[in-house]
């Protein structure tokens, strides 16, 4: 009775001092296809390194847009002289019209100047304009990674849902194959069949549990990957669930097409990158023209480091003025230059036409794998349900004894066949809505129609 009391005790006072949640273990998280594409736009390292880009780009912007104020400079130095210096000095007495006066061998100066640049050829407007349209650049290059990680989880995600599937099908095919082993030893038992229907049987069944494991082996492969692509720790334990259901795409060929031409990413980068290759031709023909310049300087001399002046001269002085500096002729350097960016400017205008045909070919060529994917379900239903048809009619003739062991062999590959191509349909067609999404410049992470 005393040690029923004493547990009695120390279960309360466990149960006080213990919070109730703690003494729960916590349960693995459960994502859908949605949920992934969500925390792997949050997590993933590669997307995050290009939003540093951006930043950086954003910086870059900043610091181009400093360089149209005023700068600030200074210096401040020490000379030591070989002689003392020395200087004659009127002195207005006949006797001794001129005096020596001698200074300090230590020369201290001390200078600071302002630089407000008026005009620069169009350089430094040229070069902020340039700036600008980098830090546009990256942000479409941003949208252009995260319509990639997006395709590619959702990808994934379905080959690890048709990869379940195959599973389910492996199993189902041994569960099978086990089934008809049994009945053909009993067969064999009672002398109603030779041996060798036996080892057929075995042989087949051997087969699919290969087949098996390499299918079991194909999921872990690819929960691996999508905690790569979620950016998820490794001791995270994390289930996927979802089902590969036929989601509807209501858009026709054209209307794919213009909003792909409208939206994606890689025709804003292509956009920007002529935008910048002008910005480089004005930046190169900046030099054709004169540069002018206001500046503003203030100097303190002295025979110490306080530089407050010397017996040789005072301690400090000003200078303003206005300086144009103008290149005239250079061998046609600067020509040949502006020519060369000219050259790239045309180049990057026909990449962009032509990256135009590839995007609409893209959007063409996912509609028409989705049109044929769409076919293809259909055909694979009907040849599923007929293959079951056929099992059943052979495994039963196989009973009666009036079909044969090969018979129900055959029959079994069929259904099994059948099977996976109504998986690889059904996962074809929802990975091809994945990139025509991909492919009009849409994350649409649930696939559902919008």
């Amino acid at each position: 009775m005393y040690q029923i009391l004493k547990a009695g005790l120390l279960l309360m006072a466990v149960t006080f001092f213990v919070p109730v949640g703690s003494l729960r273990a916590e349960g693995p998280t459960v994502l859908d296809m949605e949920a992934a594409v969500k925390m792997g736009l949050e997590r993933n390292q590669s997307l995050q390194a290009v939003r540093e880009q951006v930043k950086g780009r954003e910086y870059g912007t900043k610091s181009a847009r400093g360089a149209f104020g005023p700068s600030l400079s200074s210096s401040y130095g020490y000379t030591r002289l070989d002689e003392r210096p020395e200087s004659r000095v009127p002195t207005g007495d006949p006797q001794e019209p001129f005096r020596t006066r001698h200074g300090s061998r230590d020369r201290w100066e001390l200078n600071i100047n302002i630089h407000q640049p008026l005009f620069t050829g169009f350089n430094l407007l040229s070069t902020y304009e340039k700036s600008k349209l980098a830090h546009e650049q990256s942000k479409s290059q941003l949208s252009r990674a995260e319509l990639e990680l997006v395709l590619e989880i959702q990808t994934s995600f379905l080959d690890l849902l048709a990869a379940r599937e195959s599973v389910r099908v492996a199993e189902d095919s041994l569960t099978r194959l086990n089934s008809h082993l049994d009945v053909s030893r009993s067969f064999y038992d009672v002398g109603l069949v030779p041996r060798q229907h036996v080892l057929e049987a075995k042989v087949d069944v051997s087969e699919a549990e290969q087949e098996l494991i390499s299918a079991r082996n194909r999921v872990d492969t690819l929960e691996s990957r999508l905690n790569m692509l979620l950016g998820l720790p490794r001791n995270m334990e994390v289930v996927y669930e979802g089902r590969l259901e036929f989601v509807p795409f209501t858009l026709d060929l054209d209307e794919s097409r213009d909003r792909a031409l409208q939206n994606r990413p890689d025709i804003f980068i292509a956009d920007k990158s002529i935008q910048m290759a002008l910005q480089d031709e004005r930046i190169t023909a900046s030099d054709m023209y004169p540069h002018v310049g206001a500046t503003f300087d203030v100097f303190r001399r002295g025979d110490d480091p306080t530089v407050s002046g010397s017996a040789m001269e005072d301690r400090s002085e000003w200078r303003a003025g206005v300086q144009m500096q103008w290149t005239l002729f250079e061998w046609g350097r600067t020509y040949y230059a502006r020519e060369q960016a000219r050259q790239e400017t045309r180049q990057l205008v026909a990449e962009y036409e032509d990256l135009l045909q590839n995007v609409s070919f893209e959007v063409k060529s996912d509609y028409l794998l989705i049109q044929e994917s769409r076919q293809r379900i259909k055909v694979a239903r009907q040849g599923l349900e007929e293959a079951k048809e056929s099992y059943r009619m052979a495994q039963a003739r196989y009973e009666a004894q009036v079909g044969t062991s090969t018979q129900v062999l055959d029959a079994q590959a069929n259904l099994t066949a059948a099977e996976a191509r109504l998986i690889n349909a059904e996962s074809d067609f929802l990975k091809a809505v994945a990139s025509i999404y991909r492919a009009m410049g849409e994350k649409n992470i649930s696939l559902r129609a919008n």
